[in-house]
């Protein structure tokens, strides 16, 4: 069973497939690339969730990893880290011996919305294991030789 298709130039980094100058194009042709050129905040966000969305937007784009298509996603994010800050803020209030009931009924909504800020990160890059699937390394530039080099010095 074949693995799932890698951009072309996550592949020349790797460097482990030859490929000619013409397999590389035919690649480049076929790979799909969404515009990064009309990034908004979503509509039903307020102003603290579109500054927030402002700030990690630039940073994604800065990584070349989010697009247009993405602004709704980012959005699901920053709707569920606001509920989860909310119920944890609640819960840090209540004492778990005096509020059996209350602290477990927050606590599930805790671990709910948790889930759903991790499962919207992943989607987004926003973890470090995320972000080495989505993001293309730059390959290494081998320094320049001195013309002196062979002589044994700098």
């Amino acid at each position: 069973m074949a693995g799932q298709k890698q951009p072309i130039e996550l592949v020349i980094a790797k460097g482990k497939k030859h490929l000619t100058k013409a397999e590389i194009e035919e690649r480049k042709s076929m790979e799909v690339k969404a515009p990064a050129d009309n990034i908004k905040p979503p509509s039903n966000l307020d102003k603290k969730q579109k500054s927030e969305f402002k700030k990690i937007s630039k940073q994604l784009i800065e990584l070349d990893i989010m697009s247009n298509l993405d602004c709704d996603a980012l959005g699901f994010y920053l709707i569920a880290k606001s509920r989860f800050d909310k119920v944890k803020e609640k819960l840090d209030k209540l004492d778990p011996l005096d509020n059996c009931e209350d602290y477990d009924k927050l606590s599930r909504f805790e671990d709910r919305h948790r889930k759903q800020c991790r499962e919207h990160s992943i989607d987004l890059g926003l973890t470090i294991s995320s972000r080495c699937k989505l993001v293309i390394p730059k390959p290494r530039e081998e320094p320049k030789k001195n013309k002196f080099s062979k002589f044994g010095g700098g």
